[in-house]
């Protein structure tokens, strides 16, 4: 059909502003809109009349509406009318694969990276029954805020009508075919938009990636033979799931995860994709790593970030120079030599000393982890702020966190109180160097780090505790720099406002935590 129910300028739901037609195909059309409420450019998909898989795309947009993980891209609304119906999603900016590999090949231990994010990411997805199934190089993204963004999850499915006997293995599969372009520069599925042909082998296979380019570690080539392939020894065997694979990548790649990307930066004019048929989210004309547009891991882009691990910790960024230091010296072994750097924050700077980075300083791990509501008035269940849920701040997994109980009305808790926060017990008297903390990905929250010797859950007890960082309207992973020579056994994360529950709401209004990282001395 070329037909379609809407045009430039039409606002659906009082509130989206469709501006431009960026792709079209089969009976659905995708448009950059202005989302007029929250003034940000939003990705909407409109249905020409008649389209016969209406129903399964708004399922699908639904189900993954119900998604956390922030690697995966959001879904903000959805209208079933038939007239107009209509998907509202993230506005995804930041290089796809497909940019990153116009060039060429990425470094395996970089190519690995990204895949191995990417598969945390689904795997997160397949634990809640979804599947994306329609993996293509546009389908992963690194963004603006220097994380990898997984796109058209479920949605992608649908509009093509795609299905799988077994989601988990397919996924896995559409994974393979993604490191095999990273590693190699190649698509193995034939042609894809520009992308070579993999060269076969004599019985028509593509050619494994070592095959194909030299330099490529025997592990990163065993792995991408076993998930696209399904190749497999007993000791080995086929990767048939996204778990699967980032399970195996986090053993040839053995460094933390870093923390969910931050939301994508102000909304700037981009590049569009044609009309036709192709994806329908953002990308930019010149290739990653070009001059005038710093790719990942180049000068003046964001810093790579590892792929697997616990949450909240450190990311590094790896040692391209060492590693081919390593195979030119014919070790015939993959060395991924890390260095330690900030993780990515959103729109706020980290703030580091002169004299020393938290990336040099020790690690102090936490014996527990409570929520600290001192200020509570005793018919509102004083001292419990999601207590039960404290521990997930502190277990190293990405997936989890603590949040504060919503608010209604007022950022600062709904006009109850003045404060609330999470406190850690050390154990032990220690002095703070820096606390890492991994908040939620929409901003909005003004926090103190305060350090005592009280875990009393009462006001009389935030008197005794000594400030020691402050930030504004944080976002995403924050590292709060200390200078102060004040010791104590007690952190506590204090939030004296709180961000909106998601970007889509202003009325109720909750903080979460996903990781804290405390560096200092005992």
């Amino acid at each position: 059909m070329s037909t379609f129910t809407s045009e430039p300028g039409t606002r659906l739901g009082g509130r989206y502003r469709l501006e431009d037609r960026i792709s079209a195909s089969g009976g659905w059309s995708a448009w950059k809109a202005i989302d007029e409420t929250l003034a940000r450019a939003v990705t909407v998909l409109t249905f020409a009349a008649g389209f016969p898989r209406i129903h399964e795309v708004v399922t699908a947009a639904r189900a993954a509406s119900r998604l956390t993980d922030a690697r995966l891209a959001q879904v903000f609304d959805v209208e079933e009318n038939w007239d107009q119906a209509y998907v509202v999603m993230e506005w995804v900016a930041g290089d796809s694969l497909h940019d990153m590999v116009a060039g060429g090949a990425l470094p395996p231990g970089e190519s690995a990276e990204i895949i191995a994010e990417g598969a945390e990411a689904l795997a997160s997805a397949h634990a809640a029954g979804i599947a994306h199934l329609c993996l293509t190089p546009d389908s992963l993204r690194w963004t603006q805020g220097g994380g990898v963004k997984v796109v058209g999850l479920g949605i992608d499915a649908a509009l093509s009508g795609t299905v799988a006997e077994d989601p988990a293995l397919a996924d896995a599969q559409g994974l393979g075919r993604l490191l095999y372009a990273a590693l190699t520069g190649c698509w193995p599925a034939g042609d894809w938009r520009g992308l070579p042909p993999a060269p076969l082998t004599a019985d028509g296979r593509p050619c494994s990636p070592r095959q194909v380019l030299a330099g490529i570690p025997a592990a990163v080539d065993e792995i991408t033979c076993q998930v696209l392939f399904q190749d497999g020894r007993a000791a080995d065997p086929p990767l048939t799931s996204p778990a699967a694979l980032a399970d195996a990548l986090a053993r040839v790649i053995p460094a933390p995860l870093a923390p969910p990307p931050a939301p994508p930066g102000p909304y700037t004019d981009p590049g569009w994709i044609g009309q036709d048929g192709g994806p329908y989210y953002q990308f930019t004309t010149e290739p990653a790593g070009r001059p005038g547009r710093p790719g990942p891991g180049s000068p003046g882009g964001p810093a790579r970030r590892s792929a697997h691990g616990g949450g909240g910790r450190t990311p590094v960024v790896l040692g391209i120079a060492a590693l081919l230091g390593v195979l030119l010296l014919g070790f015939g072994a993959w060395a991924l030599i890390h260095h330690s750097s900030p993780p990515p924050v959103s729109q706020h700077h980290t703030r580091h000393s002169a004299s020393s980075t938290p990336s040099t300083l020790a690690v102090l791990t936490p014996v527990s982890a409570h929520g600290f509501d001192a200020l509570s008035t005793p018919s509102a269940d004083p001292g419990n702020e999601n207590d039960q849920q404290a521990q997930f701040a502190i277990d190293s997994n990405p997936a989890t966190y603590w949040n504060t109980q919503y608010y209604l009305g007022s950022p600062v808790f709904g006009g109850t109180k003045t404060g609330t926060g999470l406190i850690l017990d050390m154990g032990k008297q220690v002095r703070l160097a820096s606390v890492t903390v991994t908040f939620g990905s929409v901003p909005g929250a003004d926090v103190q780090v305060e350090l005592g010797n009280n875990n009393t859950r009462a006001p009389a007890t935030l008197s005794t505790f000594t400030t020691v960082a402050i930030a504004s309207n944080v976002s995403g992973s924050y590292t709060f720099t200390v200078h102060s020579q004040a010791t104590g056994r007690y952190v506590l994360v204090w939030f004296t406002r709180l961000p909106p529950e998601s970007a889509s709401t202003q009325s109720r209004f909750e903080a979460r935590i996903y990781s804290i990282v405390v560096r200092g001395s005992s």
